[in-house]
């Protein structure tokens, strides 16, 4: 069984690649990197580390090699001839790598009906409607039926934290990949076409919408709002962060407010949330992974997006009735890290602008008075523990009644 892994980096060789090798696949990267081409089409194997707070176990992936993207044959050729692919080269990459597949696709097509399963491993919402999009606008009308009856666009859920590598966790090898032991991964079933591959740890789930919005809402939230409240105390690692009390309750309760308002949106059981909450939390304090407020906060205008972790999950309590009380904490501290990135006086005009322009909210509306009301403590000089009260406060009240 032959695997494509589009994207040689941390997720791609950290993450989904080492599953697939691990399943049985003989599995080719494809990646520009050219000392990672050439290492991978070297070596044909690589090491894995999984790192704790009590150690770490090191494993090697085999039966692997490499093409470079920037060989438009040999990229095409491996999509011909494969069982199955996966993307991981980050969302504002898949536009470029979309050449490459259409022409895999066509000495596909000259060759075989059989289905192509692409699994699509980006942070990106409705990345399937996307990558689809991309993909078709290059395809004839035949060739966009052709597509329709033999490529499924798979989105998965990717949960495994992976940092950014230091050297240090190469620890001698260029190729190592340093992560967390969690390794399941969840997609959607309904998109395959033809049989569904049997890939160890991969958990077919539909409706696939459900395990998009956890890993939003209550995964991607939390560790952002964990992220945010470390950097307003200077706290370089999010070990640190969620060891510090009461950034542990704020990031807490934040997702357990998300938790009951998926519970409550998709009929899902709320004591198994819960449990996947309390897990990420434990795995948040995993100081070996040495994951930074930094990176987990990058993009903080990404994150503020309508639909993503922050307003996105914010929009969801309040849609089930609820006040995200705790939830808009970690808004509010995400705009002023955003302002201080775009060096941006940290005024409530300016918050009110962000909120209007990337959160697309109206600065009248109940949601935007609850972040502005929170940012304007933080620039009055408000405590962690001060922001923990004031949300506490909050709890369970009508939103009526707050704003």
């Amino acid at each position: 069984m032959k695997a494509v892994m589009y994207g040689g980096g941390n997720i791609g060789r950290g993450f989904i690649g080492a599953l697939l090798s691990q399943s049985g696949y003989e599995v080719t990267f494809i990646d520009v990197a050219e000392p990672v081409v050439n290492a991978l089409q070297e070596n044909k194997t690589y090491p894995l580390r999984y790192v704790s707070t009590v150690g770490h176990q090191d494993v090697w992936i085999q039966n692997v090699t490499a093409v470079n993207g920037n060989d438009a044959d040999a990229a095409s050729e491996v999509i011909a001839n494969c069982d199955i692919m996966a993307t991981a080269v980050g969302a504002r990459i898949l536009k470029f790598i979309v050449p490459n597949i259409v022409s895999g696709l066509r000495k596909r097509w000259a060759r075989t009906d059989n289905p192509l399963n692409i699994i699509i491993c980006e942070n990106l919402m409705d990345a399937n409607l996307v990558l689809e999009g991309m993909l078709k606008a290059e395809l004839s009308a035949e060739e966009q039926k052709r597509f329709d009856e033999t490529v499924g666009l798979v989105e998965a859920s990717i949960g495994r934290m992976v940092p950014v590598q230091t050297e240090e966790m190469k620890d001698g090898e260029p190729l190592r990949v340093c992560v967390e032991a969690y390794g399941f991964l969840p997609v959607d079933k309904a998109a395959f076409k033809g049989e569904i591959p049997n890939i160890g740890k991969m958990i077919p789930f539909a409706p696939f919408d459900f395990y998009i919005k956890r890993k939003l809402y209550l995964h991607n939230m939390g560790h952002a709002t964990c992220a945010y409240l470390g950097d307003i105390l200077g706290l370089p690692y999010i070990y640190q962060a969620i060891a510090v009390p009461e950034i542990r309750i704020l990031v807490q309760n934040a997702m357990e407010e998300s938790a009951i308002a998926l519970s409550k949106k998709y009929g899902t059981s709320l004591s198994d949330l819960l449990m996947h909450m309390h897990d990420l939390l434990h795995r948040f304090t995993n100081a070996a992974l040495g994951d930074t407020c930094q990176r987990v906060g990058g993009d903080p205008a990404r994150k503020l997006g309508p639909d993503d972790r922050l307003i996105g999950s914010a929009q969801l309590v309040l849609e089930q009735g609820m006040t995200p009380a705790y939830i808009t904490v970690g808004a509010a501290a995400a705009l002023r890290r955003y302002l201080s990135e775009n060096e941006r006086a940290q005024t409530l005009e300016n918050a009110s602008q962000v909120l209007q322009e990337i959160s697309k909210l109206d600065v009248q509306s109940p949601l935007a008075k609850l972040i502005l009301a929170r940012y304007d403590s933080l620039c009055q000089g408000a405590t962690i523990a001060q922001l923990c009260a004031d949300a506490d406060a909050l709890k369970g009240q009508s939103l009526k009644d707050i704003v």
